[in-house]
């Protein structure tokens, strides 16, 4: 199938009612006027778009415009002095550095927002002041539920990350932010409210702390220097194990809910014991029952074995042309348990990097012989791996056949064939024979059906990577990718163009799959989509590029556009990623 990239152009231009800043879209100009009708030593604000404000003193309206002029505070006849005007005061690079100050100001106080909860100041009237800014614009920002969700930001420190932090909060989540230090130059560049961990993503005991209380996860960190061993320490090392962690504390909590959270994972079977093998039978065969395959047959064996290096192993091998080794047993859920209420499989497992058939067997269990055969192959790795097989990527043995009914899987099957295997990386010169294997088995649960994003990656698509590394870059870039997929969690998967220091919200935006993008897009822009993706359903389970729109060649045209959208929650990511396919 074709990936179709889509645009969408985030907030029009319409009159005086759009505006720009790496926080805002939709918010009041602040307009600062020199009032020189009056003898007051104030200055009066005006805000466009805005004709409900009030306050003390007279108002104005001049249609869309309102004019708040604070109460004229001159002073008595005879205590006046008169008013004497400065160069500055009449030139127009000094009111513009006057209303530049006056505005940091206002800025200022709006972004400390996110240091209420770490004030020390024992000032009431300035935390009055915080807090009626908070009542104001915050609740054009907000975002239901966001109160109750904690975000923990990885690269919070990086360009994308120091702007994520600050949208994030403003839209009323708590934030955590995991950094590698904690000097003066981090702490000044993050909110003070914001709860720091200091951690490495290659470490997997200080992760653990930083996952916890957190419900999703943004990682938008990145390799500092070219050297092979810190990029696969940061791009994939420390995707696995933050997505491990994760799990682990979603498992911690479920177990602590009687399995009633909506993250429980059903287990189906784990193999900690001798025991734990029982009901599970090995059993071969060939796909061709004809006299030719006798002449084709060199043998084949397998065994399920518990060694005593306390692991189940699956092993054995194939030569006989069309010939295939399987391990299977019937499934016995929980009373009450059925696997409809859940999404997918994740198996976590070792060995000489096969790949094998997940082979789900499904109809009336009364009546065996009227079931029906479902399949979809898995890889593995050199080395221990999770997979996620989801229930939509099972595909009917019998193509007539109705699509897989999770409610209806009585019989689980893993089958290794030789045919389809390719040759894994390994020391140079090692000859590897395809037609044996080896399977490590530790456990298989049922994944619970989620409706939004857990983790968010942003990845990169290799624009802007010089050249000489690009390759090492994109392939580091890409395990981590595939770390999360088979995760088991929720994910988002964002790979941006170049990315450029300019505000955010300007341009329309491309979302495409196939890496066919050619434009950068700003930090600003990436940092929203990860923000709206942590509770757009479309955005679950999907990988896509995004740059700025383009104008390409006739007749090359990659996109269409979708969707003009002047509201102000301005949601262009759901129409955008509606059509794109979801990742498997």
């Amino acid at each position: 199938m074709t990936a179709t990239a889509t645009t969408v152009t985030q907030t029009p231009k319409l009159g005086n009612s759009y505006s720009y800043s790496h926080c805002m879209y939709n918010s009041p100009i602040w307009v600062l006027k020199l009032n020189k009708t009056s003898t007051s030593t104030g200055t009066s604000l005006v805000t466009k778009a805005s004709s409900g404000n009030t306050g003390k003193g007279n108002k104005r309206t001049k249609g869309k415009k309102t004019e708040i002029i604070p109460e004229s505070t001159s002073l008595p006849p005879q205590q006046q002095q008169p008013v004497s005007l400065s160069l500055d005061d009449v030139n127009p690079v000094g009111l513009g550095r006057k209303s530049r100050q006056i505005f940091d100001e206002v800025w200022r106080k709006f972004s400390g927002l996110g240091q209420i909860s770490r004030t020390t100041r024992a000032d009431d009237k300035e935390s009055l002041d915080a807090l009626l800014i908070r009542e104001g614009p915050m609740c054009e920002f907000a975002i239901p539920g966001a109160q109750s969700t904690t975000v923990l930001v990885v690269g919070a420190t990086s360009r994308i990350g120091r702007i994520l932090v600050r949208k994030l909060m403003l839209r009323g989540y708590s934030v955590k932010a995991l950094v590698r230090k904690a000097d003066q130059e981090v702490v000044d560049m993050l909110p003070r409210s914001v709860e720091i961990i200091i951690g490495d993503v290659g470490d997997p005991s200080t992760v653990k702390a930083a996952v916890e209380n957190c419900n999703k996860i943004i990682y938008c960190a990145t390799a500092r220097s070219a050297i092979t061993g810190d990029l696969y320490r940061v791009d994939y090392q420390g995707v696995y194990n933050l997505t491990k962690a994760f799990q682990d504390y979603n498992h911690k909590l479920a177990q602590l809910r009687a399995g009633k959270s909506s993250k429980s994972k059903l287990l189906l079977a784990k193999f900690k014991s001798e025991d734990s093998l029982n009901g599970w039978e090995v059993r071969q065969g060939t796909y061709f029952q004809d006299v030719v395959a006798f002449k084709y047959d060199a043998g084949m064996d397998a065994k399920f074995e518990f060694t005593e290096t306390g692991n189940a192993v699956f092993s054995g091998y194939v030569f006989t042309r069309g010939g295939y080794v399987e391990l299977s047993k019937k499934l016995s859920l929980p009373l009450g348990c059925t696997l409809d209420r859940y999404e997918g499989l994740v198996l976590s497992v070792g060995g000489n990097g096969r790949s094998y058939v997940l082979i789900l067997e499904a109809g009336p269990s009364a009546d065996t012989t009227q079931s029906k055969l479902y399949f979809a192959r898995f890889s593995t790795k050199v080395g221990f791996c999770r997979v996620r097989v989801p229930f939509s990527s099972f595909r009917p043995v019998k193509p007539d056949d109705p699509p897989l009914d999770p409610f209806l899987v009585h019989t689980m099957t893993i089958r290794f064939e030789p045919r389809r295997q390719r040759p894994v990386e390994g020391p140079s010169g090692m000859k590897q024979d395809l037609r044996s294997f080896k399977l490590i088995l530790e456990y298989i649960k049922a994944l619970p059906t989620g409706q939004e994003t857990d983790f968010v990656l942003v990845s990169c698509t290799g624009l802007g990577v010089e050249p000489s590394r690009r390759e090492q870059v994109l392939k580091a870039k890409r395990a981590g990718e595939d770390s999360l997929r088979r995760s088991g969690l929720g994910y988002t998967i964002i790979r941006p163009g170049p990315l450029q220091e300019e505000p955010g919200g300007q341009r329309a935006l491309i979302f495409d799959q196939g890496n066919r993008i050619t434009q950068g897009i700003s930090c600003a822009d990436v940092a929203d989509i990860c923000v709206k993706a942590l509770h757009d359903p479309t955005a679950r389970n999907k990988s896509f590029d995004v740059c700025y729109e383009y104008v390409a060649e006739q007749g090359r045209e990659l996109y269409e556009l979708v969707a003009h959208l002047p509201d102000k929650a301005n949601n262009y990511l759901t129409p955008a990623l509606s059509i794109l396919e979801k990742n498997t």
